[in-house]
């Protein structure tokens, strides 16, 4: 079983293949779930890691309802996720009603071929999830991250193993949300192809000074933080798999 850590710098990157990850879903943007991480970090990762390398595609938080322009950026994205040398993208474009955009996305996996697509966590915002199932594996993307359409997979696992099941092989369910090394042994049984985290932790940041009453985020972590995927955590979940 593959694990896949979620990485927002070149040290959780680091960390990840030590610990035994076989693929990283690059990102940027923590507070808005991931975006297009910078060409400058997807290049200086590719320079230290050998494990297999997806870049996350969204060009902004929010919906994956994204318009002409917007499409464009991706487009230029996937072009530099290329050049970069990664070896798959992450995206997912929805319709209104929360349906899976199959001619947009499909149009997106196309144009970044030779590269992999994993189909992200907008799975989990549709209203019917064996439609959308149905829907991901049309648009010929390879595997599809979801939580089970839960908060968290491990409450999600039920649809999860629907998924695994109806999938009939035709694309990889990779479970992510919540997931460590705790239920990950309970999620493998379950029939899921891959897992997905963080391992995230906290070490404090090197600037010492900080004024009172003034921050650049509202939320943890803040400035006078650095979140990192841990190593140790990523060696549990690798362990407990390889039993």
């Amino acid at each position: 079983m593959t694990i896949e850590v979620c990485a927002y710098s070149l040290e959780s990157c680091i960390n990840a293949q030590a610990g035994g990850a076989g693929r990283i879903e690059l990102c940027g943007g923590l507070g808005e779930g991931g975006t297009t991480p910078s060409a400058g970090l997807i290049e200086v990762v590719r320079q230290h890691i050998d494990i297999n390398l997806y870049v996350m595609i969204r060009p902004r938080g929010g919906d994956f309802v994204y318009d002409v322009f917007e499409e464009e950026i991706m487009r230029k994205d996937i072009d530099l996720a290329k050049k970069l040398g990664a070896n798959g993208v992450v995206l997912g474009i929805l319709t209104a009603d929360g349906q899976v955009d199959v001619q947009r996305t499909k149009a997106l996996v196309d144009y970044a071929y030779p590269l992999k697509v994993t189909f992200h966590r907008a799975f989990d915002l549709t209203p019917d999830p064996v439609k959308a199932l149905k829907a991901v594996i049309e648009t010929g993307a390879e595997r599809i991250l979801t939580s089970g359409q839960k908060a968290s997979a491990p409450q999600g696992i039920d649809l999860l193993r629907k998924l695994a099941e109806e999938s009939n092989g035709a694309v990889e369910i990779m479970a992510g949300g919540g997931v460590n090394h705790t239920n990950a042994a309970e999620l493998a049984a379950a029939g899921i192809h891959s897992l997905h985290l963080t391992a995230k932790a906290f070490r404090p940041g090197r600037q010492k000074y900080f004024p009172e009453g003034i921050s650049m985020a509202g939320e943890i972590p803040d400035e006078r933080s650095v979140m990192y995927s841990d190593l140790a955590l990523v060696e549990a979940i690798v362990q407990v798999v390889s039993e």
